[in-house]
């Protein structure tokens, strides 16, 4: 065997590595690109109006209130306003009397669920008794729901027809109208 053969057999063998390499490295990239884009798109799954609203359950720590846990899939055949809120938040203040206004003459056919995103369950009982709630307020310790539901700013509200589908997702405060609006569209 020549010199030149050796050098064209081994330049030969080095073109078929480099070839293999690459191939390798593309298929490992796009496996990444692929992991990589599937979990952010599965991360940024949002609820909107039309999609099934989640089910879950938390305690209900209202003491005006009769139920003592609230599973949304339990509340099925009423509508239900699922509000997302805090003590800390003076816009969820804000619209806390004009839920309580509507309450009494909504509550046989809509139920207010106030999913309480705060720490201390003493600060949420005082913040009740100040604006003498009578809907069910339950309290997502471990900010479960929240994550469920991708809540971000605060207030945030989830209206629920009776066959526990989203028809409308609020982000902010409402007014009494409008409130009144979305009650009217969930109304069994």
């Amino acid at each position: 065997m020549s010199l030149e053969e050796a050098r064209r057999k081994k330049h030969d063998k080095m073109k078929r590595r480099f070839f293999y390499r690459s191939v390798v490295l593309a298929i490992l990239v796009g496996a990444l690109l692929f992991a990589l884009i599937s979990n952010f798109n599965r991360d940024k799954e949002v609820y909107r109006a039309g999609d099934e609203a989640p089910d879950f359950e938390l305690v209900q720590i209202n003491e005006n209130n009769e139920l003592e846990t609230v599973r949304l899939s339990d509340l099925r055949g009423k509508g239900v306003m699922l509000n997302f809120w805090a003590t800390y938040c003076p816009p969820c203040e804000k619209e806390m009397p004009y839920m309580e206004s509507l309450y009494p003459k909504y509550k046989d056919d809509i139920e207010i669920v106030a999913v309480n995103l705060d720490q201390s369950e003493l600060v949420i009982h005082k913040f009740i008794n100040k604006h003498d709630l009578t809907f069910p307020v339950v309290h997502d310790k471990n900010n479960d729901v929240m994550d469920l539901y991708k809540v971000k700013p605060l207030p945030s509200t989830f209206f629920i027809d009776p066959e526990g589908i989203i028809v409308e997702k609020v982000e902010g405060a409402l007014t009494l109208e409008k409130l009144e609006e979305y009650f009217q569209m969930i109304q069994p």
